[in-house]
């Protein structure tokens, strides 16, 4: 295992942190004001490209990048619940204001 493998696993950890403590924060609020769903589908996005170059590297191994892709898969399921429960909460809160 090499320096960089172990490294982009800490940045995958240290960003996935802030993932479940948003979407409790949303879900527990249940207001997403201030949240941006661009920047959200950027993340994603960032995300699934960071899963695809994993495959498409040339020293892909399961037996050592496995754990890495997994984080990556990890916090693409977070950053996506929270878009969801982003597109619900604005949704309802939008029915609220037009209807009052």
């Amino acid at each position: 295992m090499t320096a960089a493998k172990i490294l982009e696993a800490l940045m995958l950890v240290a960003f996935g942190v802030s993932w479940p403590i948003s979407l409790f924060k949303s879900i527990k609020a249940k207001n997403t004001n201030g949240k941006s769903i661009l920047f959200l589908i950027i993340i994603d996005i960032g995300y699934i490209f960071g899963m695809i170059s994993k495959f498409v590297s040339t020293t892909f191994v399961w037996s050592t990048d496995w754990w890495i892709f997994m984080i990556y898969c990890i916090n693409f399921v977070f950053v996506s619940t929270d878009l969801v429960v982003c597109l619900i909460y604005r949704n309802k809160n939008n029915k609220t204001v037009i209807q009052n």
